[in-house]
């Protein structure tokens, strides 16, 4: 079985996440984005791991290119700051020595640590993907940075028990950070796609968004750090549509922390 992960400066978590498939995988494809840190090294010191460079044209594609990599039929698909759980390699495992396997996909919950608990609720938990597929049989789609894996026409998918541990962010700040960056990269691959800028959805937008995550998804289940979630994905969804205003108004070229390479094949 095939594990595939892309990185780009990861050299505080591709161990960890590295460690969390070794009892299944036996092979484990790491595609790193030119990573100017410790990267390379720690991923090349386990002898399962093939190491592969490449510009990072975007998280869908990139993805991808990564499966492309992979000589076995069944991959795991997993960003660096992920893990495998206990439960999820034992259910793994258990599939690998099954004698027939009636699907094409597996959709495996995802657990987020972040501001010091679990998060349980607001929209973050289970979030149900399909991480474990046949290589033909899937391909990942969506818009960056928010992709997902689509099982193609026909295939037939199943839930898998266990869960991949997210380590997401290491504070608040790291969230912030991670927010300014992705809502440029949302904002200048709708650009490029042709959208323009809208007032009306820049004042409502971020105010449904706050709702939806703290009352509908009961985010205030997860008590202070619900409503630190909640207020982040309201300012994240204002901050997608004032950069598209910079674009589409100010003919901005692109957000000043957009890699220049992003997009790059």
């Amino acid at each position: 079985m095939s594990v595939a992960i892309i990185t780009f400066n990861e050299e505080k978590n591709i161990g960890d996440c590295i460690r969390s498939v070794m009892t299944f995988a036996d092979e484990i494809i790491v595609l790193d984005s030119l990573s100017t840190d410790k990267t390379k090294e720690i991923a090349t010191s386990f002898p399962t791991v093939r190491f592969f460079e490449a510009p990072f044209p975007g998280h869908v594609e990139q993805k991808n290119k990564a499966i492309s990599y992979c000589k076995n039929d069944w991959i795991l698909s997993l960003d660096a700051d992920e893990r495998a759980n206990e439960e999820l390699q034992k259910s793994i495992i258990t599939f690998l020595e099954a004698e027939e396997i009636h699907c094409e996909g597996f959709k495996i919950a995802r657990l987020t640590f972040h501001l010091g608990k679990w998060i349980r609720y607001s929209g973050w938990y289970p979030q149900r993907r399909y991480r474990l597929f046949q290589k033909e049989s899937a391909s990942w789609v969506g818009e960056n940075p928010h992709d997902y894996l689509e099982l193609k026409m026909g295939s037939r998918g199943k839930v898998m028990k266990g869960d991949i541990l997210h380590y997401s962010f290491t504070d608040f700040s790291h969230q912030i950070n991670t927010i300014n960056q992705f809502s440029s990269i949302v904002a200048y691959t709708r650009y490029a796609k042709g959208e323009s800028f809208s007032l009306l959805k820049t004042i409502f937008k971020p105010f449904g968004k706050f709702f939806e995550i703290y009352v509908f998804k009961f985010g205030f289940l997860d008590g202070i750090p619900g409503l630190w979630i909640a207020l982040a994905s309201s300012f994240s969804t204002f901050l997608k549509y004032a950069k598209l205003y910079e674009l589409d108004k100010l003919k901005l070229e692109r957000p000043s922390n957009v890699r220049k390479d992003y997009g790059k094949k």
